[in-house]
């Protein structure tokens, strides 16, 4: 049975709607368990992550970037790069912010090259922009709230919250993409176990 591990920070609460997704959409595959951890539960016992065949690492990206709480936690699992512990394991993630853009993809970015780090195999979203809405591609005001990948990422679930409260936000599609990226993750680990 392959195990997947979804370490998140959150501040407000968005992100971790969003981690919650991703786990469920793990939890819920064929021939896999799934583990969600904070932060810091994850840095308080780095061990219990050498066991799974796939992490996935969300934060919020704040001016531009992974979230300060993120970081710390990649400073903390740098120890587990020396051994490379973390090795061929599986790797993927995920990132809100209060716009469309926020710059986004740098927190992707920066999360890929973390894992690469590690030796890991990043798995991007592999879902085309407004996945269960391609016409949203097709108006001015482009897709709405209940569209898969309305943000147009391949590095990984974007969401965008604006400055919504949780659970209003992230909105629907965006809580429904992680969750499908959840999936996506396991059915490799899976394969790859």
């Amino acid at each position: 049975m392959a195990k997947v591990a979804v370490v998140y920070h959150s501040k407000y609460g968005h992100t971790k709607l969003q981690a919650e997704a991703v786990h469920r959409g793990a939890a819920g595959t064929e021939g896999c368990d799934a583990v969600l951890l904070s932060v810091e539960e994850a840095a308080a016992d780095l061990d219990q992550l050498d066991s799974a065949d796939a992490i996935v690492f969300g934060c919020p990206t704040y001016m531009g970037n992974v979230s300060a709480g993120m970081k710390e936690f990649m400073e903390i699992a740098a120890q587990k790069w020396f051994s490379l512990a973390w090795k061929d394991k599986i790797a993927g993630g995920f990132t809100n912010s209060s716009s469309f853009s926020g710059d986004k993809l740098n927190t992707l970015q920066s999360i890929m090259i973390n894992a690469m780090q590690h030796g890991m195999i990043y798995v991007g979203l592999a879902m085309m922009p407004c996945a269960n809405d391609p016409e949203g591609m097709n108006s001015i005001e482009g897709p709405g709230p209940n569209t898969h990948n309305r943000v147009g990422s391949f590095s990984g679930p974007m969401a965008a919250s604006f400055q919504v409260n949780p659970p209003e936000a992230p909105p629907k599609g965006d809580i429904e993409t992680a969750e499908l990226y959840g999936q996506r993750i396991a059915e490799i680990a899976a394969k790859l176990s």
